[in-house]
């Protein structure tokens, strides 16, 4: 964001302070509302000054962390992931949900990528108990556990991913395609069923989500309503 971005309701705020200033005689003031209310209105000012100095360095803030961004995801083009996750490692440790929160996901990433499985777990699992927003905190859950289905303990899994399947949670799809994937792997093929018809039935699932539901119900010999014949 630049500074001819920023709101105007700050700079807007301070041309009315001036012009009150202006046309009320500073005795007028004094007589009708007395020190505390000069005081007051003196706060005023120096309080939207403040916000003013404080967007202006947020501003700069952010464009730092966007070139040190930069100078990472180009590290990273040119083969050096340990520099660019050392990069990373920085970036994320700095305050903010900004570029701090993406620099931790990439960092997961590159240790995914790496093979440090459980280096990327804890990266993740640092995020979702973050000040990250709600929906980038569940994102580092879905991660976590997508990196961990074939090896964590399925209750932990199911612990982990209930609360996201949840009909008014973004990631519900993902999150009840998984609880379906680790009902399959501990051999509850009739739970494993349950999810994938509730996925294959659901009208409002992404598609490739429905046709991969299809397909498992298929195979584990279950039946979604799409897929029933129409009595005649």
């Amino acid at each position: 964001m630049s500074v001819n971005d920023q709101d105007p309701t700050g700079d807007l705020l301070i041309k009315e302070v001036d012009e009150d200033l202006r046309r009320e005689q500073y005795t007028k003031l004094w007589k009708a509302y007395g020190k505390y209310a000069v005081a007051g209105a003196v706060a005023i000012v120096l309080g939207v000054a403040g916000h003013q100095v404080w967007l202006s360095w947020r501003d700069k803030q952010f464009q730092k962390e966007a070139a040190q961004f930069a100078a990472a995801e180009n590290l990273i083009d040119g083969g050096k992931q340990r520099e660019a996750e050392a990069k990373l490692t920085e970036i994320a440790k700095a305050d903010g949900t900004g570029f701090p929160m993406a620099a931790a996901f990439r960092q997961a990433q590159l240790q995914s990528e790496a093979g440090d499985i459980t280096g990327a777990v804890a990266t993740y699992d640092t995020l979702s108990h973050s000040g990250a927003p709600v929906l980038f905190r569940d994102l580092a859950v879905l991660k976590s556990a997508m990196l961990t289905l074939d090896s964590a303990d399925p209750e932990t899994l199911v612990k982990k991913l209930q609360p996201l399947a949840d009909a008014g949670n973004p990631w519900h799809f993902t999150a009840t395609e998984m609880l379906a994937l680790v009902a399959n792997r501990r051999g509850d093929h009739a739970q494993a069923i349950s999810y994938y018809k509730k996925l294959a039935d659901d009208a409002g699932a992404p598609q490739d989500i429905r046709a991969r539901a299809t397909e498992m119900l298929a195979a584990l010999g279950g039946t979604s309503a799409a897929a029933k014949p129409e009595k005649g």
